[in-house]
């Protein structure tokens, strides 16, 4: 895999160098030159695969020549070591459940992923590397679970103070060890704005081995395009189009989506869901991008205004909107038709869909009539418990994960919003 940058002032760079920088020196992200197809029977081929062949067939003709496949193969079967299921809630719409990993979110994929990969590269190297990432509830978690305890790494997370739910607080504030939480006053943009400022530095990114494990870290998205094979070599689509309903906020799971689709992946459409935050939503029906202060939802982690990766969405889709839209549709959920869309699914399928799937749902019911719907479930509904009501909240079950890090002591320390003092936090520590 050869990449570039989406600014266009960075040379050529392999899957190695593009993972271990994060970023882009030019401040751009890492997207690749050309994208790998399948042929057709290969994909057919793919509904007798178990998850770990389907993953490790992907990352081969993605990542052809860049690590070893002996290698390559130890890398995905020990991150795609936990089930990803297809939940059918009726005929023609359908949960992907990409919550069974030990953070229980979807960020467990890339986060593993990326810390073996890097692990990797950098054997053998002296130093330590840090791992800087900016996170709107799941990603901290996951990242510092991928690296906790990884000799020669260590992570320090941003968080938005008073954004993201209790328990995802918890989860990220107390792993410990290598695993540093810096609580930042501002939103989870303000979050991303100080590391991006941080690895455009030159100086402190050479002194500190900077690297993100953000979407905006290329390994962070390779491995999320393999459940989206998963998800069509399980559907029983009845020859019916399949239709994917995407929870979007800084768009990383989308982009990986879109990879997928490039690869061969026959999706009739995406449908990129939002909730106030519509900012993805304006772009796709407008063609312009304006990033816009983020406004706090239930679906806290897609309370973003100003996505990174719509940098490679354009990239991807070069001529323009008009080319996205021939594949990716895209809509805006309320919290009252969240609260709705949970309410409703609980009553007529017995089933529990976390506020982020529900906007997705929402969505998919608006575009994706008289086809094979799957919705992205992203996260445990126990990881939100506050967004519920109480009759149905009580009747959520907590996964032994979330209980024990409510029984440990929230360790973070707080940064006022300014870069001075993120950087002065990485220098002195």
């Amino acid at each position: 895999m050869k990449l570039v940058s989406t600014a266009g002032g960075s040379p050529v760079v392999s899957f190695e160098e593009a993972t271990k920088r994060g970023m882009a020196g030019d401040g751009g992200l890492f997207c690749p030159v050309q994208i790998p197809e399948f042929r057709r029977g290969e994909i057919s081929e793919m509904r007798r695969m178990s998850f770990p062949e389907i993953a490790l067939a992907v990352a081969r003709l993605l990542l052809k020549g860049e690590i070893p496949d002996t290698d390559l193969e130890k890398i995905v079967r020990e991150s795609m070591s936990f089930p990803v299921t297809l939940h059918p809630l009726r005929r023609g719409v359908n949960v992907l459940e990409l919550f069974h990993g030990p953070t229980l979110a979807f960020k467990d994929f890339g986060a593993r992923f990326m810390a073996r990969a890097l692990a990797f590269f950098q054997r053998g190297e002296n130093g330590q590397t840090t791992v800087l990432v900016a996170t709107s509830g799941d990603t901290g978690s996951a990242v510092g679970q991928g690296f906790a305890g990884v000799e020669g790494f260590r992570v320090v997370i941003l968080y938005p103070a008073g954004r993201v739910s209790p328990i995802q607080e918890q989860q990220l504030t107390t792993i410990g060890g290598n695993v540093t939480a810096l609580e930042v006053d501002g939103t989870f943009d303000d979050c991303q704005r100080l590391a991006k400022v941080a690895f455009a530095d030159p100086g402190l990114s050479a002194r500190l081995r900077l690297t993100s494990a953000n979407s905006i870290n290329i390994a962070r998205l390779v491995p999320q395009s393999f459940y989206y094979f998963e998800a069509v070599a399980r559907a029983d689509s009845d020859e019916r189009p399949v239709v994917i309903a995407v929870p979007c906020g800084n768009l990383g799971n989308l982009t990986a989506g879109l990879i997928a689709w490039k690869m061969g992946l026959p999706v009739r459409r995406f449908v990129a869901a939002a909730n106030a935050n519509r900012v993805f939503v304006d772009y796709v029906e407008g063609g312009s991008f304006a990033p816009r202060q983020a406004v706090p939802t239930l679906s806290n982690a897609m309370d973003v205004g100003n996505p990174s990766n719509i940098a490679r969405i354009m990239a991807l889709f070069p001529h323009g909107v008009e080319t996205l839209r021939e594949v990716l549709v895209s809509d805006s959920i309320s919290d009252v038709q969240t609260k709705e869309n949970i309410a409703h699914v609980h009553a007529h399928y017995g089933y529990i869909l976390d506020p982020h799937a529900a906007v997705a749902y929402g969505a998919l019911e608006r575009h994706g009539a008289d086809n094979c719907g799957i919705v992205l479930g992203t996260a445990h509904p126990a990881k939100f418990l506050e967004a519920y009501d109480p009759a149905l909240r009580d009747s959520i079950e907590v996964p032994a994960p979330l209980r024990e890090a409510q029984r440990l002591e929230k360790q973070s320390i707080r940064l006022p919003n300014r870069q001075e003092a993120l950087n002065s936090f990485l220098l002195d520590h």
